[in-house]
């Protein structure tokens, strides 16, 4: 039986008066590929920051990679988990190239420093860089990119220490079709391989699920509304509860769609 990646029970946080997450109970095993998805507000990027252990709760325990929030060095346990997010692209030094900014994520630091990197580490990087399209942006500034190509980039960091958890915040966000569409192709490649990490990825649409996603959480205002097989998640109630307007749903070759019933 797989173990246990991620453990969340009670789970709360407030932030100046308001409950920003409330009473959240999920586990993730080890191979899982889950997707959560919520209205704006919702508290996705709250719950991925308490699985990066970049954000301690208010209220209630937090076990990851079997380490618990509060009782463990969050610099050594960072390490062990890959996320690319819009939050760690704004910090990215202005003059750091992409090849850089996938290196530096072995360490989980940001702006390379005196640090030395094998060769290796160089093929590694590059590897990814490769698989997510993007091999020739490894000379360019970070900042120089197009939103799509700093997506890919980010997700190669965020693989580079060969992570136990992967965690992806909106990584189609802001995309076009062609660049949402070539993506999601990407990481559906990367849920189906078996030696991939357990992985969690954040999002506000049904449409963004690449084929290989094992589980759903649906959020709203704070609150569980569902979490289970994708399959069991991804009805027409639940979705209607968690947006809150009449939706129907539908899948076509492993992917969903969800629009409105009216």
């Amino acid at each position: 039986m797989a173990g246990e990646v991620l453990r969340l029970r009670g789970v709360g946080v407030k932030r100046e008066g308001a409950s920003l997450l409330r009473d959240v109970t999920w586990t993730v095993d080890e191979g899982d590929r889950w997707v959560v998805v919520g209205p704006n507000g919702a508290g996705k990027t709250t719950l991925l920051q308490i699985a990066a252990a970049m954000l301690h709760p208010s209220e209630g325990s937090v076990e990851i990679l079997e380490e618990e929030l509060g009782r463990t060095d969050v610099f050594e346990l960072r390490p062990r988990i890959g996320i690319a997010s819009s939050a760690v692209a704004q910090k990215v030094p202005a003059g750091e190239t992409v090849l850089d900014v996938v290196l530096t994520g072995s360490y989980a630091i940001l702006g390379r420093w005196r640090e030395e990197y094998e060769s290796t580490d160089l093929a590694r990087a590059i590897g990814l860089l490769d698989a997510l399209g993007c091999s020739e942006l490894v000379k360019r500034r970070f900042v120089t990119l197009s939103e799509g190509e700093r997506k890919r980039v980010q997700i190669a960091r965020a693989l580079m220490p060969d992570p136990e958890l992967l965690l992806l915040d909106e990584p189609a966000a802001g995309l076009d079709l062609g660049g949402r569409e070539d993506l999601v192709r990407r990481l559906g490649v990367l849920a189906n391989d078996p030696t991939a990490p357990t992985t969690v990825m954040v999002t506000h649409h049904v449409e963004e699920v690449p084929d290989g996603f094992t589980h759903a959480l649906l959020l709203r205002k704070g609150e569980i509304v569902a979490a289970g097989k994708v399959d069991e998640v991804f009805t027409p109630a639940h979705l209607t509860d968690c947006f809150g307007i009449p939706l129907t749903v539908d899948r076509q070759n492993g992917r969903w769609y969800a629009r409105a019933a009216y």
